[in-house]
């Protein structure tokens, strides 16, 4: 019979959990109501991102009660995941890389701007952003577990 860590757990730990389980929370309904509601359909690449995304919510929100530390070791995998697919969605829009080297053969093609914000802001933009915020948050949570 495996023995239960009663360690108390350290202050700010909740806080940080619950900060990453909120933003990929707000993300994913962010994305449902991009493609269900205003009709938006996503690109190959906008699926992968919520492929790393979607799992988040429902990992995150398993480690707040109690607070567990251990979730970073599986968060942050598709936190630094979809990153990477959001960085290479953001250079595919930009030029940067060729949009033939780009998944999206069939469908949406992964260059098409579907909406800007502010002049700027796009949605693999927020994305990046996003999942950049997520692997900060679960950093800042595994250094503050382990002090």
């Amino acid at each position: 019979m495996a023995a239960q860590s009663t360690a108390a757990p350290k202050p700010g730990l909740w806080a940080l959990l619950f900060a990453a389980w909120l933003l990929a929370a707000v993300a994913a309904l962010g994305a449902l109501f991009l493609s269900e509601v205003m009709g938006l359909a996503p690109c190959v690449l906008c699926w992968w991102q919520r492929v790393a995304m979607f799992p988040l919510v429902i990992i995150l929100a398993l480690a707040l009660f109690p607070p567990d530390s251990r979730v970073i070791r599986y968060a942050l995998p598709l936190a630094v995941i979809g990153l990477l697919v959001a960085g290479f969605h953001l250079l595919v829009m930009a030029g940067v890389i060729p949009e033939a080297l780009a998944p999206c053969q069939q469908g949406v093609p992964c260059k098409t701007v579907q909406i800007t914000w502010f002049g700027f802001v796009t949605i693999p933009l927020l994305s990046f952003v996003t999942f950049l915020t997520l692997c900060g948050l679960l950093l800042v949570a595994q250094r503050k577990s382990s002090e």
